[in-house]
Order: structure tokens, then C-alpha cells, then sequence
């Protein structure tokens, strides 16, 4: 079920239950998997894209070994906030996907996540081949945890 507004996305969520976030890239997906509170987003994988169904059959195997229960996808607007050919491929993914599994499809700005991806790696001291392997899943973590904190202040906010 895809959810484009994130109160609706949390709606549809049970109340514990770890999240994915992914960074979708022409080449990779890069994964982050949330703890079951849905408090730390952590990177988790970078699956190699070949084509929708083994890419979807990668990812969905992933997300069931690890219990998620929703998934965020991180959506590359462009600086102004416009919606270009990545954000429209970003929607047909989901359309696609939300055939396959029940889980909530619930959308994230990403702009900049991986830029600050990268600047974290370069600040951790890791190698250029070190980065290259890593940072899709690093920048779905930062998609991820911004999602989990709008999350979590939308549920404070109910709860007041």
C-alpha cells in the first residue's frame, strides 16, 4: 500500500516493527534497517540492480529475514523542490513493488542524504574503495533516521 502523506504511512504501521529505508540509484539499492522501536536507522546492505524482479525478489527476501515492517523510499526531488524523471522512476518502483508485498510504501526527501552520506565517510577516514561500497546504504540511513524522527515527533504530537 502505498502511502504518499506520512501520517497516512504511519497509520498503517503496526506499533513496533523495524522500517527499511532505500536509496534506489541506477546501478544499487542501498538498505537501512531500522530497530524494532524505530528509534536508530542502521545501513544495512547495497543490492546490485540487474532488473525490477530480481532487484524486487532481493530486496523484499531481505526485508522479510529482518521483520520490517514498512518500507521508506527516499524521494530525489531536485533542489527546488520540483519533481524530475528520478522522482517519477522513484513512484514506478513503488507502483511495482506495492504489487509484490503488503507492507506501507511511504515516501522521504533525500536531497542531500547522499552528500552527507559521503561527507560522513570522508570525516570517518574510510578509503575511497571502502566508500564506494558503502554509501548508498549509509545514504538510506540518512533517509531512513529522517524519517524516523518526523515519525516520531508525529506520534508525540498525537499523544499530547
Amino acid at each position: 500500500m502505498i502511502c504518499p502523506e506520512l501520517p497516512a504511512f504511519l497509520a498503517a504501521l503496526p506499533p513496533l516493527g523495524a522500517l527499511a529505508g532505500l536509496d534506489l540509484g541506477e546501478r544499487t539499492i542501498g538498505v537501512a534497517i531500522s530497530d524494532l522501536r524505530r528509534m536508530v536507522a542502521s545501513p544495512d546492505t547495497v543490492i546490485r540492480r540487474v532488473k525490477f524482479t530480481l532487484d524486487a525478489a532481493a530486496l523484499l527476501a531481505r526485508v522479510e529475514a529482518r521483520g520490517v515492517t514498512g518500507l521508506i523510499l527516499g524521494l530525489p526531488l531536485n533542489m527546488d523542490g520540483s519533481e524530475g524523471p528520478r522522482v517519477q522512476s522513484t513512484r514506478a518502483f513503488a507502483r511495482n513493488l506495492e504489487r509484490l508485498t503488503p507492507l506501507p510504501i511511504g515516501f522521504w526527501d533525500e536531497r542531500l542524504s547522499t552528500v552527507a552520506a559521503e561527507r560522513a565517510l570522508l570525516e570517518a577516514d574510510a578509503s575511497r574503495k571502502r566508500r564506494k561500497e558503502v554509501i548508498d546504504a549509509v545514504a538510506a540511513g540518512y533517509i531512513l533516521q529522517g524519517a524516523l524522527d518526523r515519525l516520531a515527533r508525529m506520534a508525540g504530537e498525537d499523544r499530547a
